[in-house]
């Protein structure tokens, strides 16, 4: 395994020396932004810190305020349509993205030139870790609009020299033709466009295991540290696949390496805590809790990402020792669903499903019928016997997820395909 860092001291520092440099980067952020940030600005006199150096030591992060997204919500419908989360005058910002929307009203974010080259110097981490470097032709199946998706990941690559393409303004027959035709050794886009490229690569005759492509870095769902989704997507294309973890109002955290063993956090950038989501105290398995050290112009503290992660702080076989997150992102907190009193998060439905190399698109319905909640699935599966294969995943899902799930047939290409986030599961019960 040849590895390949972005900045080798940071990535591989000792804890005594990755507290030294967090606690130092963090002294500057406060210091920022309690001369001129607002929102923050309150935050954190209401909290007892007034000055930089009442930051002592990491063990104060306690003492700092969460930040939840209904806040910055609530800051931008009262002040709009920025918010008052700006750190310098608005002069100094030269870039706007928003947040996806897919959990709310979505929210315009503003960057200045060193905040979006904090991003750039992110994705550079992403991309080292993944083996890229300035040899690669990175291709982006991605539209361009306002949600930020791989826009920074455009910038990553830049600074680290490598061939941007374009795969806006396509469909995906010319985004497919287009990386072929253009040499494409890298491809940035979701697990399910991944997967939907591969469709239609069948149906153009396109082989794309003879294609340039040899990395594939995925985002905005958890599929890329799905074993089962994984592997599909890794076998269709002849290619690893690496999964990346961010937000926009974050910026960009996670990835993982070519040792293939769950999500470093770069903790460089930012600080890493996880709190039980009830109680808010500390503990390795819970919700992520993020504060980026670098994003001066826009920062976040202490963020309730919603992410549900299991931490890993062993040194990493890559060498790394950022703290990791097993199995990736679990899920999202606010999406698990409790049904019949199972506790079940959407990333396990999708792991059942994506070990039937039969399933080639699926939709999850939870609805309530007198009282009793029921969950159904909805499955586009190839083969001689679709049937057969629908009871085989029923009889599996019963086994994993400890419910009765039924299986119904879905006529070919009926069901929706995601360019973006994917939204493959309707919850109709009443709220």
């Amino acid at each position: 395994m040849e590895v390949t860092y972005f900045n080798r001291e940071i990535e591989t520092a000792s804890r005594e020396e990755m507290v030294g440099h967090q606690t130092g980067r963090m002294q500057v952020l406060l210091g920022e932004m309690l001369a001129s940030n607002a929102f923050y600005g309150r935050k954190l006199r209401e909290a007892g810190f007034t000055q930089a150096r009442d930051f002592k030591s990491l063990a104060d992060i306690t003492h700092l305020p969460f930040t939840r997204k209904q806040e910055l919500v609530d800051d931008q419908e009262t002040r709009p349509p920025f918010g008052t989360n700006l750190t310098y005058p608005l002069e100094r910002y030269t870039h706007i993205h928003q947040t996806s929307g897919t959990t709310g009203k979505p929210m315009r974010w503003l960057d200045t030139p060193d905040s979006w080259d904090w991003w750039a110097r992110c994705w550079s981490a992403v991309y080292r870790a993944a083996g890229i470097s300035e040899s690669d032709r990175i291709f982006f199946a991605f539209s361009f609009g306002p949600f930020i998706g791989f826009w920074a990941a455009w910038a990553g690559s830049d600074k680290i020299g490598a061939l941007a393409i374009s795969g806006g303004a396509q469909d995906s027959v010319q985004r497919l033709r287009n990386l072929m035709d253009l040499g494409a050794t890298a491809l940035c886009c979701t697990p399910s466009y991944a997967l939907h490229l591969v469709e239609i690569a069948q149906k153009e005759k396109v082989d794309l295991r003879a294609s340039g492509v040899r990395r594939i870095i995925v985002a905005g769902e958890p599929g890329g540290s799905i074993p089962g989704t994984k592997a599909r997507i890794e076998e269709a294309w002849g290619a690893k696949l690496f999964d990346h973890t961010g937000a926009t109002e974050v910026g960009a955290h996670g990835f993982s390496c070519l040792a293939e063993s769950g999500v470093h956090l770069n903790e460089g950038e930012f600080l890493i805590e996880a709190i039980d989501p009830q109680t808010g105290m500390p503990a390795d398995e819970g919700e992520l809790i993020i504060t980026n050290l670098g994003r001066l112009g826009s920062p976040i503290i202490r963020y309730r990402t919603g992410d549900q992660v299991r931490l890993n702080r062993a040194t990493c076989e890559c060498g790394r020792t950022f703290v990791r997150m097993d199995g990736g992102i679990i899920g999202r907190i606010d999406q698990m669903l409790i049904v019949r009193g199972v506790n079940i998060f959407p990333s396990a439905i999708e792991a059942i499903m994506r070990s039937y190399p039969e399933v080639i698109e699926f939709a999850v319905e939870v609805y309530s019928i007198e009282a009793m909640d029921e969950l159904a699935i909805k499955a586009e599966i190839a083969g001689e016997n679709p049937q057969a294969i629908a009871n085989s995943i029923a009889r599996d899902a019963a086994h994993r997820l400890g419910l009765r799930v039924p299986i119904s047939l879905a006529p070919p290409e009926s069901l929706p395909r995601f360019e973006l986030k994917a939204r493959r599961l309707v919850d109709r019960r009443s709220k």
